[in-house]
């Protein structure tokens, strides 16, 4: 009689190790700092401050000449910070941990040596699939910082420069009403006797919070539109004071505006921002009113509003001033580099505590839903969907 066959081969049916816990073992990091390349990028990121407070933990830092001056930070600064300090660009890609703001450009990309791990922003609108293709091909460890969540489970370095985005909406706002062609001289600030500037806030998440602040402590007259009732009531409640606040109906959406001084959007949705304000809206407005839209970088949520640069940032149209400069926090690129410095510092101590990137992502589920790139194989959902590629469960890869 014929033996049964087995459903295991012979090598499964061997005695294996026992697999142990990963215990945490300290290790040194060698992180590279290169100077930004993209056009009117001017943060960094990381300050002397945490430059030294990496330092003094035992780890080496190599900054790229020049890297902070844009953000009023000198090679001074960081040579006394305890930096290393290098012309050489390539040098500067060829560290084991590489730290930027911006994505790697394509030459970029091919200066850093296989199997490096990169900390950046991944900004995944504005990337091309010959991206993802080189890190594959370099099997590259890949870390946004974007998608990386804290313990309560929000986006900080999303939050971070939304604040920023949001409280400088309304500063810039100030600015063009002054300076701008065409902008009808109002002042933020109700002096008496004098009625208040009136701002429409077009979305209530951290941008729309910041920028109602900011516009209350200047004394303006504030109407808040959200199609979310929930977000509205915190909003309320995170302000401390009663405001008008709408979900979005285009009726009372175009009574705000024709009385506004000042219109923000910041309407985010998940592939491009809804479209809220029409031509026609628009159209209606008063002669010499400013509209900053802070979601251009996702389409924008004024139909008008065109992309533009820090250079030229206005455009007028129908007799309305538009802001639409995708990236704000540029414009205030050392308060800018301080938040983002601010969040990268502990992360990165923690990283070095568990003796290497693979280590800190087993321990840290926030710190692993910003890995996008696990050696050469994509770990994103968002990133496989956009692009229509492959992608590996990074829980099957490192556990």
């Amino acid at each position: 009689m014929s033996q049964p066959k087995s459903p295991f081969t012979r090598s499964q049916l061997l005695p294996q190790e026992e697999m142990l816990e990963i215990q945490r073992q300290k290790g040194d990091l060698f992180i590279g700092i290169p100077k930004e390349v993209y056009f009117q990028e001017r943060r960094i990121c990381l300050t002397p401050d945490a430059v030294a407070a990496i330092v003094s933990n035992g780890h080496k830092v190599l900054i790229e000449n020049g890297a902070g001056d844009e953000a009023g930070f000198s090679d001074r600064d960081y040579s006394e910070a305890g930096a290393l300090l290098t012309k050489d660009t390539r040098k500067v890609f060829g560290c084991p941990i590489i730290l930027k703001v911006e994505p790697p450009t394509l030459e970029e990309l091919e200066l850093i040596k296989p199997k490096s791990v990169l900390i950046s922003a991944l900004q995944l609108k504005t990337r091309k699939k010959s991206y993802f293709d080189l890190l594959s091909k370099k099997k590259i460890t890949a870390l946004a910082f974007e998608f990386i969540k804290d313990e309560d489970h929000s986006y900080p370095a999303v939050k971070a420069l939304s604040e920023i985005a949001g409280t400088a909406s309304v500063l810039i706002a100030a600015e063009l009403m002054v300076n701008a062609k065409k902008g009808n001289g109002l002042l933020f600030g109700n002096i008496s006797g004098v009625p208040p500037v009136e701002v429409v806030v077009i979305g209530a998440g951290t941008v729309g919070q910041f920028a109602v602040r900011s516009a209350l402590g200047l004394g303006a007259n504030v109407k808040v539109f959200d199609s979310s009732i929930t977000r509205l009531r915190q909003l309320q409640t995170n302000v401390g004071c009663t405001l008008y606040t709408s979900t979005i109906q285009p009726k009372n959406l175009l009574k705000a505006l024709r009385r506004c001084d000042v219109a923000i959007g910041a309407v985010r949705g998940s592939n491009r921002s809804p479209i809220v304000v029409s031509q026609t809206m628009v159209e209606n407005m008063k002669k010499g009113a400013v509209i900053i839209d802070v979601s251009v970088d996702m389409g924008g949520c004024f139909e008008t509003t065109e992309m533009t640069s820090h250079d030229n940032p206005t455009l007028i149209k129908y007799d309305v001033i538009h802001y639409g400069v995708p990236n704000i926090p540029a414009r205030y690129p050392k308060t800018a580099s301080i938040s983002i410095s601010n969040i990268f510092t502990p992360y990165l101590l923690e990283i070095a505590e568990c003796g290497g990137l693979e280590n800190a992502v087993r321990f840290d589920s926030g710190l692993r839903n910003g890995l996008y790139f696990y050696r050469g194989i994509l770990t994103n959902k968002a990133v496989a969907d956009w692009f229509d590629m492959s992608y590996s469960e990074i829980n099957l890869l490192i556990f």
